[in-house]
């Protein structure tokens, strides 16, 4: 495996699964051998079967979770990384694991976001057309029905689509990003806090980055 035989290495571990059905870490590391394949079907399959065998597997939620971001299943997908990064947490909150887990918990929840995003502003805009093309119908059936007082109606109808404009601005706002405030920010990092600590000065740092400061002090 270390060598980057995953095909050799993949054909072990089916051995050692063969014989030893009911041991998670075989199928995890032949999941991981599937990973740097690309083979996330594969990947899904280990993973879930890891799972059922050891519920507490990080690197069985964590690559599950990765798997599914790849079908494009982001709630699900968050799902096993925030799994993983709790399970992370509790075992070893300090492991190189534990950061790299949560930076792709990061990026599935943007990628979640956006998905969310898109979905909505594409319903957003067929209702906002649907609705626009109501009005103007209306406009025209209300200039036929009202003659010598045209320009009160055209007005009127003015009017409507101006604030159904504004109804539909308000409600894009949500799925418009913003910056991150300050006070969510740890002042060494510059990241958005993970697991925050206050100092009993009263001033808010990432747990990790104190830690580090204090066994190098």
């Amino acid at each position: 495996f270390k060598k980057e035989r995953f095909g050799a290495a993949i054909d072990a571990y089916t051995e050692a699964i063969a014989l030893c059905p009911n041991v998670p870490v075989y199928w995890t590391n032949r999941a991981l051998c599937h990973r740097k394949r690309n083979d996330w079907t594969r990947v899904e399959e280990d993973c879930r079967r890891a799972v059922e065998l050891d519920y507490d597997s990080v690197k069985a939620h964590y690559m599950l979770g990765l798997a599914l971001l790849q079908k494009k299943e982001y709630g699900e997908g968050v799902k096993e990384l925030e799994k993983a990064l709790d399970l992370g947490r509790g075992a070893n909150p300090n492991g190189y694991m534990v950061e790299e887990i949560w930076q792709e918990l990061a990026k599935a929840k943007y990628l979640k976001w956006e998905h969310e995003s898109s979905r909505r502003s594409w319903e957003l805009q067929t209702l906002k057309e649907a609705c626009v093309e109501a009005l103007m119908e209306k406009l025209v059936l209300d200039a036929s029905n009202t003659e010598g007082f045209v320009d009160e109606t055209a007005a009127s109808n003015g009017k409507q689509l101006e604030a159904l404009e504004r109804v539909f601005q308000k409600a894009a706002e949500d799925d418009t990003p913003s910056e991150v405030p300050d006070y969510l920010c740890c002042k060494i990092t510059l990241d958005i806090f993970r697991d925050p600590v206050i100092t009993p000065s009263g001033v808010t740092y990432e747990r990790a980055v104190i830690l580090d400061h204090l066994q190098k002090a």
